[in-house]
């Protein structure tokens, strides 16, 4: 028999946090992407001007969204119940992201094709839905983990999901995914800044400034709902970490409050919401001030800071049952075997460094300012 180095429940927070790298990876690289598209019509008031976010993006936006397909792919190979109940119960809140993901790369390929105004304002219009659409409601998504899914586990683990797409658009969800879109309209904001001039620049930093103030007031209040407001979730019976996967095994209970219980347990988790909150302020700090690396660096500590709140908050949960609690998923009895657990970290081990070194030669490649006059220069550009 083939003796594992690692134990179980190591693997298990292994792959927790891996999941938490690399959904932090996307949001931090891919919400360049996103946010740049949110404030293109706005930022942007000329053809030129377009065309200048346009190649800002367009050459980095495809690398950025490998962090989103392996992310995707993580769960459904580490935590197979976790995708079977999130990717088939929300399956419309994710056609409705699939499909605006696939208008950001019909909108680079198309927009210049033909030079009407009107054509081209269309695909800008497409390129912000592109941008709008899923930075909402990935925050959506998280929210309702705080509320609980409606689904249920039979005796044989068999998954009923019991909701609808409009049952995910409750206030806190909706509160959620308002942060996720001012979280991700600041970096945005932050890498127009850094690598253009003139009234581009001064616009996204306008528009950067409030996107962070409005990051920190709806970050303390959806905290302020979360922890003092809604029913938490809680485990009441013991579980073992070093068991085998049976989300049946356990008895969970939902009260007011129980989402404060890791804080009172772990109080070295309030840097999480620490950082969030220090990080918007320096990137409305720099954003102000011109201070491009500052600015930069503030948003993205801001987006780890609000991503790792909300992974410990919600600690050993990966999805709870809003219908029948006992059913909700954990850390600890929702994974994949041992065995899978330890030769997928060993892929990753290799393939993960592969993608950090590759992103970094792309973005190195890829510095310096864009501007109207290194546009006409490049006879590959947008």
């Amino acid at each position: 028999m083939t003796t594992i180095p690692l134990d179980f429940e190591t693997l298990r927070l292994i792959w927790w946090a891996l999941l938490g790298v690399l959904l932090t990876g996307f949001a931090v690289l891919g919400g360049r992407d996103l946010g740049v598209g949110m404030l293109l019509p706005f930022v942007a008031r000329t053809d030129d001007e377009r065309r200048v976010l346009l190649n800002l993006v367009g050459p980095t936006w495809e690398g950025n969204q490998v962090w989103l397909v392996v992310g995707g792919g993580s769960i459904f190979a580490a935590w197979p119940p976790l995708y079977a109940v999130s990717f088939s119960g929300f399956y419309v809140a994710m056609i409705a992201i699939l499909l605006a993901l696939i208008l950001r790369p019909v909108g680079f390929k198309y927009r210049g094709k033909v030079s009407d105004a009107r054509w081209r304002t269309t695909w800008d219009w497409a390129l912000f839905i592109g941008g709008f659409v899923p930075s909402l409601v990935f925050g959506i998504a998280v929210g309702n983990l705080f509320l609980g899914a409606p689904f249920r586990l039979d005796e044989t683990l068999r998954i009923t999901y019991g909701g609808n797409f409009f049952g995910l658009l409750a206030p806190f969800a909706l509160l959620a995914g308002l942060v996720s879109l001012a979280m991700l309209a600041t970096q945005g904001a932050t890498l127009i800044a850094a690598r253009t001039g003139g009234d581009i620049a001064k616009r996204a930093r306008s528009y950067g400034q409030w996107a962070a103030l409005t990051t920190i007031v709806l970050f303390a209040l959806g905290g302020l709902v979360a922890l003092y407001m809604l029913n938490g979730y809680r485990v009441t019976s013991v579980q073992d970490p070093l068991g085998p996967s049976n989300p049946l095994g356990k008895t969970v209970v939902s009260e007011p409050g129980a989402w404060r219980t890791n804080y009172g347990l772990m109080p070295w988790m309030t840097i999480a919401p620490v950082l969030a909150l220090f990080g918007s302020l320096v990137a409305w700090w720099g954003l102000g001030a011109r201070a491009r690396l500052v600015s930069i660096l503030g948003s993205s500590t801001a987006i780890v800071g609000i991503i790792a709140t909300a992974g410990l908050t919600l600690f050993p949960f990966l999805m709870p049952s809003s219908i029948d609690p006992r059913s909700s998923l954990t850390v600890w009895d929702a994974s994949s075997s041992q065995l899978t657990l330890f030769v997928m970290l060993g892929a990753t081990a290799v393939f993960l460094p592969l993608i950090l070194i590759y992103t970094g030669f792309v973005y190195r490649v890829m510095r310096g300012p864009v501007t109207t006059d290194s546009l006409g220069k490049n006879p590959n550009a947008y």
